[in-house]
């Protein structure tokens, strides 16, 4: 298995990324994220498909809403990349999406099959824990019904064994809701790791490991 779990894009670990994955080709880019924010979803793809483009890759967007209801579909779109790169957003819209389309279950299978790469930043390394519980301090579980019309899942996909909390003293989180998430899960014994922008959580075959 092959992960690649950040707070904000490629974190401080660019190469790792390119060391992971081999030679940069095409790349999935799933934004469904921010699936409750139609104003800002274009916008918020094209801010990753610079990035992506600069290190060698060929970015192609795939949208899991083409895929509601089709797991074996979604599973054969998945299968066509070598790496998925799943954006931040809110996690539990993200998290929906997956189940809706099937990606989740698809993912599991690929990735233990090592069939691919999956990097995600924010909401899209979250999503890889086993647990989605203290992100509503972040996050609004109540944008699922209104993006996706379902109940908001609490269940991550449980790829890693520990929560993740990003953003860490980060200027996208003014008010420090990552630090006080993080005094609460040490408080309350929950392991977990507590990602600046420059960290990332590695998970290469063996693992999982911090880089800080």
């Amino acid at each position: 298995m092959r992960l690649f779990l950040s707070s904000y894009r490629f974190g401080a670990h660019q190469q790792r990324l390119l060391d992971l994955v081999g030679e940069p080709g095409r790349v999935a880019v799933i934004a469904n994220a921010c699936d409750a924010w139609p104003a800002a979803w274009q916008s918020a793809v094209t801010s990753d498909l610079y990035p992506l483009r600069r290190a060698g890759f060929q970015p192609e967007v795939l949208d899991l809403r083409d895929y509601l209801g089709r797991p074996a579909e979604v599973e054969r779109a998945l299968a066509a990349y070598p790496l998925i790169w799943v954006r931040g957003g809110n996690t539990f819209v993200l998290r929906a999406q997956m189940a809706r389309s099937g990606a989740d279950l698809a993912l599991r299978r690929l990735l233990a099959d090592d069939a691919l790469v999956y990097a995600g930043y924010s909401a899209g390394a979250c999503v890889m824990t086993p647990d989605l519980h203290g992100l509503e301090s972040a996050d609004d579980p109540a944008e699922v019904r209104t993006a996706c019309g379902i109940e908001p899942r609490w269940d991550g996909l449980g790829l890693v064994d520990k929560r993740i909390v990003p953003h860490l003293d980060s200027p996208t989180d003014p008010e420090g809701l990552s630090r006080k998430l993080v005094r609460r899960f040490t408080a309350e014994g929950i392991p977990h790791w507590a990602l600046t922008d420059d960290h990332v959580v590695l998970v290469d075959g063996e693992g999982p490991v911090l880089l800080t």
